[in-house]
């Protein structure tokens, strides 16, 4: 690790009022969630979608609950259950406590849908989850506008064929199938209201923040939305990332290192 970059990064987050976090997927490849970068590593996480040479965008993608329903939750199941026992490493910790140091406090944008910031002890007001979230549900159709909880909701996964087993969720409200309140691929009917509000405090606390620093962790370019958002803000920017580090023309710094080990060394820093 450039321990210059560090040295450079950790001032930035000294100085600053308030704290940003982007986050993406690598940031939870430390509290052992999956890998899906690239066909071979989602394969690698789902053997039985690897055999039938079906890619994590069309495993994640409304069409599939229309055309085999069983299967598509057979894959949203095991990530339910799979993110619902997954302990957020040390690095959340980290995060909160640098947060909580700061006047302007601290705000997550995250296209991980995983609840990992919830369950870090993250305040619900203080993340914005652009994507959705997996701990939510909605009518496949839909039929409203409606969201509800998935706390109700018990997979049973049949994993070796990544399978749904017994009776599908089904929406309390017209009967029909349900599905994750998730922005997939080629997703037309996603219920985006809770995301809005979530955008909506986000934008409210910046303009209170003071002076803020933007920390990227773990968003790659496959599905660039994060660093892109990022990117577009003009405020300071730290990009953590073992393999796309680079900063290009954006002002800031860039470490290339997972996620725990880029802010455990940050934290001995500041």
């Amino acid at each position: 690790m450039d321990t210059a970059a560090v040295a450079r990064a950790a001032r930035l987050i000294g100085n600053a009022e308030a704290l940003l976090v982007t986050a993406g997927a690598g940031l939870g490849v430390d509290s052992g969630l999956p890998d899906f970068r690239g066909r071979e590593g989602f394969w690698r996480a789902y053997p039985a979608l690897g055999r039938a040479r079906i890619a994590f965008e069309e495993a994640a993608c409304p069409a599939t609950f229309h055309r085999d329903p069983h299967l598509a939750w057979g894959f949203y199941g095991h990530r339910l259950a799979l993110y619902r026992r997954t302990v957020p490493h040390a690095g959340f910790a980290l995060l909160r406590r640098w947060g909580e140091s700061r006047p302007g406090g601290l705000f997550v944008l995250t296209s991980n849908v995983d609840g990992q910031f919830a369950q870090a002890g993250f305040a619900a007001r203080e993340v914005c989850e652009i994507h959705g979230s997996i701990h939510h549900l909605q009518c496949l159709e839909p039929c409203c506008e409606r969201i509800w909880s998935a706390d109700a909701l018990d997979p049973r996964v049949d994993e070796a064929a990544c399978r749904w087993l017994g009776e599908l969720p089904r929406c309390p409200h017209c009967g029909s199938l349900a599905r994750p309140n998730i922005l997939m691929f080629g997703d037309g009917a996603w219920i985006a209201a809770r995301t809005r509000q979530q955008q909506a405090e986000l934008d409210a606390w910046r303009r209170q923040a003071g002076r803020i620093v933007v920390l990227e962790i773990g968003a790659g370019t496959h599905v660039p939305t994060v660093r892109l958002l990022g990117e577009s803000l003009g405020l300071p920017l730290i990009r953590i990332n073992p393999g796309e580090a680079d900063m290009g023309s954006v002002p800031g710094v860039g470490i290339a290192a997972g996620a725990l080990e880029a802010l455990e060394a940050l934290n001995a820093a500041l």
